[in-house]
Parts: structure tokens; sequence; C-alpha cells
């Protein structure tokens, strides 16, 4: 029997929307001022912490194997079929920027938009639907 936290899973899930909203503001008004490049820095960082969390609680829930990176987490959900396939190589570029966000954000160019920005509004929603989808069929 699995102890799956869904509550928290729908906590971090419900906070894609604004995440996708900000995000594709931002692509489509980008001016490069300092105050979107630091609002891009935090929407992509969230965008990273959602995704790594909800990866966590499924990995924890269901008894998947332990992840060793942030990499990992995705692998190995990705592995499980939480999510389709085509969702992969974005997620896995989206959880590399956690470092250059987290750790090297002094050398973070501010005042490009960064690629992921304008793509993740689309893969942040499937990768919702896609999570809701594995809860509806494995918890039945």
């Amino acid at each position: 029997m699995y102890y799956v936290n869904q509550e928290q899973i729908e906590q971090r899930l419900a906070v894609i929307p604004d995440l996708a909203a900000a995000l594709e503001g931002l692509a489509k008004h980008w001016d490069g001022s300092l105050l979107q490049g630091l609002a891009q820095e935090r929407a992509l960082h969230l965008a990273i912490e959602t995704v790594t969390d909800v990866g966590s609680c499924l990995i924890d829930g269901f008894i998947m194997r332990d992840a060793s990176s942030y990499e990992d987490i995705i692998d190995i959900i990705h592995g499980e079929s939480v999510f389709p396939g085509e969702l992969y190589g974005t997620l896995q570029e989206l959880v590399k920027l956690r470092k250059p966000l987290a750790q090297e954000y002094y050398i973070w160019s501010r005042s490009e938009l960064h690629p992921l920005s304008a793509v993740l509004p689309d893969i942040l929603g499937r990768f919702a639907e896609a999570v809701k989808s594995y809860l509806a069929r494995e918890l039945v």
C-alpha cells in the first residue's frame, strides 16, 4: 500500500498556472530590463522547484528508487511513465538550470530572455496534467 501525499502534490501543481502566465508574459513582452531579468530568474527557479518537489513526492509515495540529483528525479519519474517522453528533454534542461540560478546567480545574464521561458508555459501545463493522470491511474 502506498501513501502518496496528494495534497502536497496538488498544492505544488496549483502554482503552475501562475508560473506559466508569468513566463508567457515575459517571453511576449521582453525588454531586457533588470526587473524582467530578475522576474524571469525567479519564475524559472520556481518552475524547477515545483517539478522536482512533485517528482520527489511521487518517488517517495510510490517507493521508486532514490534520486541522486535533480536530473535523476526527472529520470526516475520519466522511467515510471509519469509524463510523456516528449517532455523529458525540456524538463532535463530546466532542472540543469538550478545550479546556475541558485549558486552562480552572479554570472547569470539577466538581460537575455532564456529560450526555456517561451516553451515552458506549455511544458509545465502538460507536466501537471500528466501527473494528475498518473495519480488517477495508479491510485485506483
